[in-house]
């Protein structure tokens, strides 16, 4: 006997909200007043996207680093309060930050 028949003997009357479980949680970063800074350098011969001033917890940091780089399907890191992301992205990430609520401003070239 699973958990799902244990709660049905419990509760028979229950019916189950599917709609909450099948809701994907979109992921909520914390908001600020100041611009995001989008750049390219070029590190070692190869282009790099850095995104700097964002002032957002560790955890809020992470997220948003983790999910623009699932997003471009490259590699990165977040350190010393940026984030940075292998290649020239800088349209693609400011849609992204844009589209999630975030100003962004463009830096260089």
């Amino acid at each position: 006997m699973d958990l799902q028949d244990q709660l049905k003997n419990l509760f028979p009357d229950h019916v189950p909200d599917d709609s909450d479980v099948s809701k994907e949680e979109k992921p909520n970063y914390w908001m600020q007043d100041a611009p995001i800074i989008c750049k390219y350098e070029k590190r070692k011969g190869k282009p790099v996207t850095i995104l700097e001033g964002y002032t957002g917890a560790d955890g809020d940091f992470k997220k948003l680093a983790k999910d623009i780089k699932s997003l471009l399907s490259v590699g990165g890191s977040y350190k010393n309060d940026s984030i940075i992301i292998q290649g020239d992205y800088r349209d693609k990430i400011m849609d992204f930050l844009k589209e999630k609520g975030f100003t962004v401003k463009r830096v260089g070239g």
